[in-house]
């Protein structure tokens, strides 16, 4: 975030809830939760509390290769394992570029498991006009892949 963003996070799990209850303007605080990379007893770390679906976006090539092989080696590779075992929607947007032959074989694993892979790579055919239209390609395509409603991007051919 910091580098991305130049937005400077709390180190403090409350402090970053908080941060961002307020960044966002989050009134019902069950909208949104941050849990430090070694809470093993964070609800999406079990399978008897898996979401329905769960996207890691941005997802770095060692995250992509940990979860291709089932190496759970902090929150985040743990609850996208909990996913593969209980066959739920996990969908993983590769930072990466350009992919080594490692990548593609690790995203194809992963895809003849059932997971989503999507590349940033947005649509150039709406006729961006902006950086953050380029963005809401990318999420409407995310939230459409979820089965979710979103208004970010028109449906092809409406």
């Amino acid at each position: 975030m910091q580098q991305e963003l130049d937005l400077s996070l709390p180190e403090n799990i409350q402090d970053l809830n908080n941060f961002f209850y307020d960044y966002f303007q989050i009134e019902n605080k069950k909208q949104l939760a941050f849990y430090d990379l070694k809470d093993w007893f964070s609800p999406v770390a079990s399978g008897t509390a898996a979401p329905d679906a769960m996207v890691i976006c941005p997802c770095s090539g060692g995250s992509i290769a940990a979860i291709a092989h089932g190496m759970s080696d902090n929150l985040i590779e743990r609850a996208a394992d909990v996913m593969l075992k209980e066959q739920k929607k996990l969908i993983l947007v590769p930072r990466e570029m350009p992919l080594s032959a490692i990548h593609l074989e690790n995203m194809l694993k992963l895809s003849k498991l059932g997971v989503t892979i999507m590349p940033a790579s947005p649509g150039f055919y709406y006729k961006p006009k902006s950086v953050n239209d380029i963005v809401d390609f990318v999420v409407g395509r995310i939230l459409s892949s979820l089965g979710l409603s979103q208004e970010l991007i028109p449906s092809w051919g409406l």
